[in-house]
């Protein structure tokens, strides 16, 4: 972590020229998925004022052809504004603003997967039905040469058992760096709701939510665009891949939380039930939408070992936490609530898995193919 001499005097002459004034103008750093379905790009613009809602915020462009989105004799690609933060790196007034991709001919991207997922949302028997999310976003921590922080150089540290929730420069490693998210994101409007160490050292949690609909993708790219910056400032790397070191290491997941009102209404296990049963049908077509590369990435860590499920199989259960689905314990007792979808990877894009559960419990498909009709 930048902790030397060099790094502290750079960190001074960084305040520096932050600390200067901007006149009344505005930088709005725009942020968009690229063609990996996995990474952040952004780009910065000047405004010549503080932009108050979406509609004020104007269209841009991009290289699409370097960022694995278009050919570079087509390259030009739009940036479409669909979400507006507070920028905790620059501070007020000035934006971090999430887009969506445009083709050339206004189609969106291939990796867009938000524009279908908000007309999702958006049907009235989706949105009557106030779909809630909430999202367990698992990371690991990794110095520049690929290596766990804080890890012996030449080795491994002690087998899990005493890092979940520990306390202690022996168990947690990098809590300053989570601390410094946590704060950036509050500060930036995200809805992040709690944090904790996970069960391999070096790797850590935060969760998101609840939020309805749409806003639970938004904020979650949000919150990772964010603990990247956080990270590049610390000179550390965050990845979100589901199983970052092989071997009896736990692996990294997305879990994902889901009510509607019928659900945490008074006796919505019934409600919580019926989804769990229609999900339990179509447990390949979920596979195949939890991960950016079809399953394959999540193949490595849905074994049956270290907390999760067989890829194979569908489970269900109270209190669970090898199932695919789990109840917990209170929502079981209350006989209302939701439930938890441990499927999930870590490098899962929000927009599929938030869709594909709508799809499944409210619009009740069952295909178990990928499916992007547009309704």
């Amino acid at each position: 972590m930048a902790t030397s001499a060099s790094a502290v005097l750079s960190k001074t002459v960084k305040k520096q020229f932050l600390d200067l004034p901007q006149g009344d103008k505005v930088q709005a750093m725009y942020i968009w998925i690229d063609g990996s379905g996995e990474g952040l790009r952004c780009k910065t613009r000047t405004l010549n004022s503080e932009p108050k809602t979406i509609d004020e915020l104007p269209e841009w462009n991009f290289d699409g052809s370097s960022t694995h989105q278009s050919e570079g004799s087509n390259s030009d690609m739009y940036l479409i504004p669909v979400a507006m933060f507070r920028d905790p790196f620059r501070q007020d007034p000035n934006k971090l603003v999430l887009c969506e991709v445009f083709k050339y001919n206004r189609k969106p991207a291939e990796t867009n997967l938000r524009h279908i997922c908000c007309k999702v949302m958006s049907m009235s028997e989706v949105a009557d039905k106030q779909p809630w999310f909430g999202m367990e976003q698992e990371y690991t921590l990794l110095g520049t040469d690929g290596h766990p922080f804080g890890w012996p150089s030449n080795g491994f540290p002690g087998p899990q058992g005493p890092y979940y929730c520990g306390v202690g420069a022996d168990k947690a490693y990098g809590r300053d760096i989570v601390e410094a998210h946590y704060r950036a994101c509050l500060y930036a409007g995200v809805d992040i709701c709690g944090t904790n160490a996970e069960v391999m050292p070096a790797q850590w949690e935060f969760q998101v939510g609840p939020t309805e609909g749409i806003n639970m993708g938004d904020h979650l790219w949000a919150a990772r665009f964010i603990l990247h910056r956080v990270c590049e400032d610390f000179g550390v790397i965050v990845s979100f891949d589901p199983k970052p070191i092989t071997g009896n290491w736990n692996g990294a997941g997305c879990h994902t939380n889901f009510s509607t009102n019928d659900m945490r209404a008074e006796g919505g296990l019934k409600a919580i039930e019926d989804a769990i049963e229609r999900l339990s049908k179509r447990h390949t077509y979920h596979i195949r939408t939890y991960d950016p590369n079809g399953g394959l990435d999540n193949a490595r860590r849905l074994t049956g070992h270290h907390e999760t499920s067989s890829i194979h199989e569908f489970s269900a259960g109270v209190a669970n936490r090898g199932a695919s689905i789990r109840i917990p314990r209170a929502v079981g007792q209350e006989k209302k609530g939701y439930f938890e979808d441990r499927r999930p990877s870590a490098n899962c894009d929000p927009y599929a898995v938030t869709e594909s559960l709508v799809r499944t419990c409210l619009l009740k498909e069952e295909a178990q193919l990928l499916n992007f009709l547009v309704y």
